[in-house]
C-alpha cells in the first residue's frame, strides 16, 4: 500500500491554466502538474530561484483529479489604461515597462482571462520516492500552515476551506480517487490520473503538456494520462 494525500480545491473562481495565446488566457478542465507543483512550493516557502527544488518535486509528483462539481466557465474582460511612466509587476520580480512610440499609449491594454466558477476538485497525490524531502507529511503540514498566501492558478483565486482533505492508503492514484469521500453525495464524476495508475471502463488515453521546466520557465514535453468517469466513489471501489 502507498500513501496518498487528498487535497480539496474549492473557490468561487479557479483557473486551471492552459496555453496563453496573445492576450487570451485559457483554462483546462484539470489542473496541470506544474500548477500543483507551484502550489506546494508556495506553501513550503520556496521562491522561483529554487528551480532545482521545483523540478525535483515535479518529477516525484503523481497527481490525480476528480471533479466533484460541474464545470462552468466565465471569461473576464480586463482593461487598463497605461501611460509611458506606468510600470507593471511580474512574477519574475522584474519591473516591466511598455515599449513603443507615443501612439502605443493611446489605447488601453486589453486581455481576456477564463475562469472556472464555483468548482470543487479533489486531488490525490503521491510522492516517489516517498522518503525524499519534502515528504508527503511535510507537504500536508505546509498546506495547513503555508509560508505565503495560496491561490489556485491565478492570484484572485483564493481557496475556501482547508485544503488537506485526508489520507488514503492504496495501490494507485485512481483507487485513491475512488475511495475519497464525496462532498456532495453525487456519482458519475469526471477524473484524470496518470497512465499506469489504474483503469476504468470506457476511459481514454490522452497526452498532456503540463510539465514546466522551472529553470527556463517554459512548458514542454508530453505525458500520458487517462480520463474517465468514476461511477462509484466515496468509499466504494
Amino acid at each position: 500500500m502507498r500513501r496518498h494525500l487528498l487535497i480539496r480545491l474549492s473557490s468561487p473562481l479557479i483557473a486551471f491554466g492552459g496555453e496563453t495565446i496573445d492576450n487570451f488566457g485559457v483554462i483546462r478542465d484539470f489542473p496541470a502538474l506544474s500548477m500543483v507543483t507551484g502550489l506546494i512550493a508556495n506553501a513550503l516557502g520556496w521562491d522561483r530561484g529554487d528551480d532545482a527544488l521545483h523540478n525535483r518535486l515535479q518529477e516525484r509528483l503523481r497527481l490525480g483529479t476528480r471533479l466533484d462539481s460541474p464545470v462552468s466557465r466565465l471569461t473576464d474582460f480586463q482593461t487598463a489604461q497605461l501611460g509611458a511612466a506606468d510600470k507593471a509587476w511580474t512574477t519574475c520580480g522584474e519591473v516591466e515597462e511598455r515599449r513603443g512610440g507615443a501612439a502605443s499609449y493611446d489605447s488601453p491594454h486589453l486581455r481576456y482571462r477564463d475562469y472556472h466558477t464555483d468548482l470543487t476538485a479533489l486531488l490525490a497525490i503521491r510522492l516517489e520516492p516517498a522518503d525524499d524531502s519534502p515528504t508527503l507529511e511535510a507537504v500536508a503540514r505546509a498546506l495547513d500552515r503555508p509560508q505565503r498566501p495560496l491561490f489556485i492558478g491565478r492570484k484572485p483565486c483564493m481557496p475556501i476551506g482547508r485544503l488537506v482533505a485526508g489520507w488514503v492508503d492504496t495501490d494507485s492514484v485512481l483507487h485513491a480517487l475512488q475511495l475519497a469521500p464525496l462532498a456532495n453525495g453525487s456519482h458519475g464524476l469526471r477524473a484524470q490520473w496518470p497512465d499506469g495508475e489504474g483503469l476504468l471502463p470506457g476511459d481514454r488515453l490522452v497526452d498532456v503538456c503540463d510539465e514546466r521546466n522551472w529553470t527556463s520557465g517554459v512548458h514542454g514535453g508530453w505525458r500520458p494520462v487517462r480520463e474517465g468517469l468514476i461511477k462509484n466513489a466515496g468509499g466504494v471501489a
